[in-house]
């Protein structure tokens, strides 16, 4: 389900801008996946590094975090995939001045 998110952007946090530079980077792709019971995460696949010795491992962004940066229009979803299980949307930076203006943003809940 989707709700309408206030048009008043919340001030980006430390954190916030920590996972802002972390989606902005793109190196990996980041994705929002809301399981059926209605709990979302964010986060990315982090492949193996050379001299580590472990395998690859996904890696989680501070939920309140990101839905902060979604609220204030600084990251947006993409097209979501579906299966029975979850729902994953693809997580992309917003480019500054690229929001469109009067249009509501959506928040996922469940």
């Amino acid at each position: 389900m989707v709700r309408a998110l206030p048009s008043t952007p919340a001030p980006l946090g430390s954190g916030g801008g920590e996972v802002l530079r972390l989606i902005t980077m793109q190196r990996v792709p980041v994705c929002l996946t809301v399981h059926a019971n209605g709990r979302r995460r964010y986060g990315y696949w982090q492949a193996v590094s050379a001299g580590s010795g472990y395998g690859g491992c996904y890696v989680a962004l501070p939920t309140d975090e990101c839905d902060a940066l979604h609220a204030a229009g600084r990251i947006a979803l993409g097209d979501p995939l579906i299966d029975p299980a979850k729902t994953t949307y693809p997580v992309r930076p917003v480019a500054r001045g690229a929001s469109a203006a009067g249009v509501p943003r959506q928040a996922l809940t469940a």
